[in-house]
């Protein structure tokens, strides 16, 4: 296997494995307590989310929830892995780590949608009483994953041409 098939498919099960094992702790430990980290601003809390982020669909009819989330996780890490195995000789490691960090978010909470019926956050950040929803490590993955690669292609991609 070549550096970038290496490096893509590390980051990718590490995301995976990082979010089952914390999410199982998480699980273990913040059953029926919250513990308060940072006061004021950061507690860790376990919150079953039922739909999408910021618990988008949750009151939906559960064919329909489970259907559109199930599907779009899969989709979202097939999409992901195509991509990568077309492009990789194209990609630079910028977008290899931005694909690898979407892709273990994506299956990181496809995990829990197939075999729970639901995705456990437990990262709760705010401010007084305005809370920011309840996350997990896969969500964050899935979320730095999409910045950097937007980050990559709107300014740096443009940039490094604009400098040939």
């Amino acid at each position: 296997m070549e550096k970038k098939g290496f490096t893509f498919w590390s980051i990718f099960v590490a995301i995976i494995l990082i979010d089952l094992l914390t999410k199982n702790l998480a699980e273990s430990y913040l059953k029926d307590k919250t513990i308060e980290v940072i006061p004021n601003f950061f507690n860790l809390t376990l919150v079953w989310n039922k739909g999408a982020a910021f618990g988008i669909l949750a009151e939906s009819p559960e064919y329909v929830r489970k259907l559109f989330l199930i599907g779009s996780s899969l989709i979202a890490a097939i999409v992901v892995i195509v991509y990568f195995l077309k492009s990789k000789d194209k990609l630079s490691n910028f977008e290899t780590l931005s694909l690898a960090l979407i892709g273990g978010g994506a299956v990181g909470n496809l995990y829990d949608r197939l075999f729970l019926g639901q995705v456990r956050d437990f990262l709760d950040f705010y401010i007084k009483d305005h809370h920011w929803p309840a996350f997990n490590v896969a969500d964050a993955s899935i979320s730095v994953g999409i910045a950097l690669f937007i980050f990559y292609e709107l300014y740096y991609k443009k940039r490094s041409i604009i400098k040939n």
